[in-house]
């Protein structure tokens, strides 16, 4: 979640990430809700629009469609209609495959004010990374459609040691096909890429990628006014957050703690609901087909655990940071992704800057592999070693996108 918020307002689903199904075009090898195939059962059209109506009392003020495909359920224009018509505005994150120019000006219509395009990196890192051939020239198609259309288009990209090579190049790309605004993350071992941990970056990574995010963030906004912003589990607080984190009308801004369930919500095609789209299970709160949205936001325990937490609800490292008490663990579903509960993330710059101010480097070992299911995580182990250790001979880009058994 990138959107600054007004934290003085009392909380309310604000920006509502919505996943309409789970039906996918693109085989992802990082795909955190290992998409593919519908989820049974998945919302009907009638249903979703009684749910627009819900989110329209509840102040929502924007909503982001995403699968799988949002486009591939039957009642994805209608769906967006709604929202307009409900005063709410109506956001695509796509991977573009089957987004055609008819497609486009149908979504213009329908009242689609923006689109975000997952481009994660150049044409051979991208196809090998969706695992399908074409993709990268089918992405870039698409956002030549709907900005033809007249939809606001941005991209965004996930980071991980298979495509961090690509920024300043995939800039340059992205730049040309006219784009407002481009959110970077990293991967997190969630779904697909817990089975890939080679895919993954280390967390000393962060050294080399967030200084060059920062350099490409002040360069797409001097030369071409295009908003470079970090997701919600990139950064932390280093001398440059506020950079790093701001918005260019708001260049104060700094990371101020997860907001799931405070202004973020999600919503899976099922219509189970959770405090953010790519939280795992177990913090889902009730669904939709049993309890009205507003009984799930205020009533359930699962979406309440970041409008409550404290330092103490801190454990590692981060329960020693000088800036414990505006961090709070950084992204919650990153952290537990990783170490199987939140309130301990080794994803932060600070932290890696403060382990290499010791010599060391942290190193995160699969001990225990993921399930298999939607947004599921294994388990790693932190293991701390010199940090000018030597890796051992790179992977192959093949090789990064492997499957493989857990280190144990």
């Amino acid at each position: 979640m990138t959107r600054r918020q007004d934290l003085s307002q009392a909380h309310h689903p604000a920006y509502v990430v919505w996943e309409l199904t789970l039906a996918c075009d693109q085989p992802c090898t990082h795909c955190g809700s290992r998409a593919g195939e519908v989820r049974e059962g998945e919302l009907s059209t009638q249903k979703a629009l009684s749910v627009v109506q819900e989110l329209a009392a509840m102040g929502t003020r924007e909503v982001v469609l995403i699968g799988g495909e949002a486009y591939l359920h039957p009642g994805f224009l209608e769906i967006i209609a709604g929202l307009k018509a409900a005063g709410i505005r109506p956001v695509l994150t796509t991977g573009g495959r089957g987004i055609d120019r008819s497609l486009a000006f149908k979504m213009a219509g329908a009242g689609l004010y923006q689109a975000s395009v997952s481009i994660d990196g150049l044409e051979p890192t991208h196809d090998l990374m969706r695992a399908a051939r074409g993709s990268f020239q089918s992405a870039t198609a698409a956002m030549g459609f709907m900005r033809e259309a007249g939809i606001v288009v941005s991209a965004n990209t996930n980071v991980n040691r298979l495509n961090m090579g690509d920024l300043e190049d995939l800039f340059e790309h992205l730049r040309t096909q006219g784009i407002h605004a481009w959110q970077v993350q990293i991967t997190a071992p969630l779904g697909r890429a817990a089975d890939r941990p080679a895919m993954l970056l280390q967390p000393w990574d962060l050294l080399n990628v967030v200084p060059r995010v920062i350099a490409l963030k002040k360069k797409a906004w001097a030369e071409s006014r295009i908003a470079v912003m970090a997701g919600n589990n990139l950064g932390y607080f280093h001398p440059e957050e506020p950079v790093l984190r701001s918005l260019p009308e708001h260049p104060e801004d700094a990371w101020q703690g997860c907001n799931a369930g405070k202004f973020v919500m999600g919503i899976e095609a099922n219509g189970a609901v959770k405090g953010c789209p790519s939280l795992q299970p177990s913090y889902i709160g009730g669904s939709l087909k049993d309890s009205s949205l507003k009984q799930v936001w205020d009533e359930a325990p699962q979406l309440a655990f970041a409008r409550a937490r404290t330092v103490d609800d801190l454990w590692g490292f981060c329960r020693t940071c000088p800036f414990a008490q505006e961090c709070l663990g950084g992204c919650t579903f990153t952290a537990h992704s990783v170490l199987g509960r939140p309130g301990n993330n080794p994803y932060c710059y600070f932290r890696a800057r403060a382990q290499q101010k010791k010599g060391v480097r942290e190193r995160l070992v699969l001990r225990e592999a993921a399930p298999g299911q939607p947004f599921d995580n294994g388990r790693f182990e932190i293991v701390e070693e010199p940090f000018d250790a030597v890796d051992v001979k790179p992977p192959t880009p093949r090789e990064l996108v492997k499957k493989r058994a857990p280190t144990v």
